[in-house]
C-alpha cells in the first residue's frame, strides 16, 4: 500500500481525484501523460489509478499513461450534459458518478469543480500526500535528473567560456567586437539546451549591483571586475525534469569585498554539504549556514544570506524537501540543490549552487563543475 492509498483510507474516501493539465506535477507523476488540456485522474486504494479523457486522445493515453483510460463517452459525461449545461457540475456529476460519494481531493484542486462536487460527494481536502510522494526519487528519476544535469553544465561551460573569452574595453566585456550583454549569453545558454531536448527560461546572467537581488535576471551589457551571477534551471522536454546549478564569476579581479563573500559562499556551500545525511532536518542544515556566515561577520536581516539554503528538485523546480528555516527531515532518495548566497547592495552577490541526491552516506553530487570566481 503507497502513501496515497493510506490517505486515502485514512480519509474515509472512495477516491483520491485530481483535475488538472500535465503542467501539474503531482498529476503527471501520478500518470506519466502529457496533455496541456485539464482532464480528471481518479485512483482507488489498490488501484493503480483511471485517467478520463476525450475520444480524440484516447489512444495515445493508453500508448504513454502508466493509468489506466477512459473516455469521456465512457465515463457519460454526454449524456449529463444533455440536462446539465453547468460544464462544472456536468464535470462533478461524471467525477461523482466514477469515483465515489466521498472523494479526497489536492490543496489545489479548481474551487469550482470542489463547489459542484459537493452537490455529489462529501470532499475531503488531501493536503501533499502526492507532494511527499515526489520528495522521494526512484533510481530511474535519479537518472532522468543526472542527464538533464549534465545538459545544464554543458550549458554553463558554454556561458563561462563566452566570458572568459570577452576582452575588456574601458570597463566593459565586448565578444567578437559587439558588447557582450545578458541578452546574448541568455540566447546563446538556451540554444544550446534546445538542441539538446532542454527548455531554460528565465536564465539569469546577472552583473554588478544587479546580483545583489537573488533573482533579477540581468540586462545590458556585462562589465569587467564584477561578480557575474549565472544561474540556469533547464527542464528535459521529453521527461519533465529539472536541473538547477548557480555559478558567479567575474572577467578580472573583482572588489576584495567580493572575494571575501566568494569564499565564504564557498566554505558554506561545502560544509552544508557535510552535515546532510538522512534523519537530519533541513532546517538545521540550514541554521548551521546561518551560524557560519555570522561567524564570518555576515548577518542575516534584510541583507546577507536572504533565502534557503535549498530545495528540492523534480518535476518542479522547487519542491520539497525544503532546506530553511521550515526544512523536515531529509531522506534516502531526496534529490536537493544547496544553495547559500550573499547580497549586498552596492557591493554586488554571490551564489553557488550544487545538485544531488541524498543517499545513507550523505549527499551525492550530481555537479561536477569547476568553482572559480576569476575567469
Amino acid at each position: 500500500m503507497d502513501a496515497l492509498d493510506v490517505a486515502i483510507k485514512k480519509s474515509g474516501a472512495d477516491a483520491f481525484v485530481l483535475y488538472a493539465s500535465s503542467d501539474d506535477a503531482d498529476i503527471r507523476y501520478l500518470t506519466r501523460f502529457v496533455i496541456h488540456d485539464p482532464f480528471v485522474f481518479f485512483k482507488r486504494v489498490g488501484q493503480p489509478g483511471t485517467i478520463i479523457v476525450s475520444q480524440m486522445e484516447c489512444e495515445r493515453a493508453s500508448r504513454e499513461s502508466i493509468a489506466a483510460v477512459m473516455t469521456r463517452t465512457q465515463a457519460g459525461l454526454p449524456d449529463i450534459l444533455k440536462t446539465e449545461k453547468n460544464p462544472w457540475k456536468a464535470l462533478a456529476q461524471m467525477i461523482a458518478g466514477q469515483a465515489g460519494k466521498t472523494l479526497l481531493v489536492s490543496q489545489n484542486f479548481p474551487a469550482a469543480l470542489v463547489r459542484a462536487l459537493e452537490e455529489h460527494a462529501r470532499v475531503v481536502v488531501d493536503y501533499g500526500t502526492v507532494e511527499q510522494m515526489r520528495a522521494k526519487k526512484s533510481t530511474h528519476e535519479i537518472a532522468l535528473m543526472k542527464n538533464v544535469q549534465k545538459n545544464t553544465q554543458d550549458a554553463m561551460a558554454l556561458a563561462c567560456s563566452l566570458i572568459q573569452q570577452s576582452t575588456i574595453k574601458k570597463g566593459m566585456l565586448y565578444y567578437e567586437s559587439a558588447p557582450l550583454t545578458s541578452e546574448y549569453v541568455r540566447t546563446a545558454v538556451h540554444k544550446y539546451l534546445m538542441d539538446r531536448g532542454c527548455r531554460a527560461v528565465e536564465t539569469i546572467i546577472s552583473c554588478g549591483n544587479d546580483t545583489a537581488l537573488p533573482h533579477a535576471i540581468g540586462s545590458g551589457q556585462l562589465a569587467a571586475h564584477e561578480p557575474i551571477v549565472i544561474d540556469m534551471f533547464p527542464k528535459d522536454e521529453a521527461t519533465g525534469y529539472f536541473a538547477d546549478m548557480t555559478r558567479t564569476v567575474s572577467k578580472g579581479e573583482p572588489d576584495d569585498r567580493i572575494v571575501e563573500m566568494y569564499d565564504a559562499v564557498l566554505g558554506a556551500k561545502h560544509l552544508a554539504i557535510s552535515r546532510i545525511k538522512p534523519g537530519v532536518s533541513g532546517s538545521d542544515v540550514y541554521q548551521v549556514v546561518v551560524d557560519f556566515f555570522a561567524d564570518r561577520g555576515y548577518e542575516s536581516t534584510t541583507r546577507g544570506f536572504v533565502h534557503n539554503l535549498g530545495h528540492g528538485v523534480g518535476l518542479q523546480v522547487h519542491e520539497l524537501p525544503t532546506l530553511g528555516a521550515a526544512g523536515s527531515t531529509l531522506k534516502a532518495g531526496n534529490v536537493i540543490t544547496v544553495e547559500p548566497g550573499l547580497y549586498y547592495p552596492g557591493t554586488g552577490g554571490v551564489r553557488l549552487e550544487d545538485m544531488g541526491v541524498i543517499t545513507r552516506q550523505g549527499f551525492s553530487g550530481f555537479t561536477h563543475f569547476p568553482e572559480e570566481l576569476i575567469v
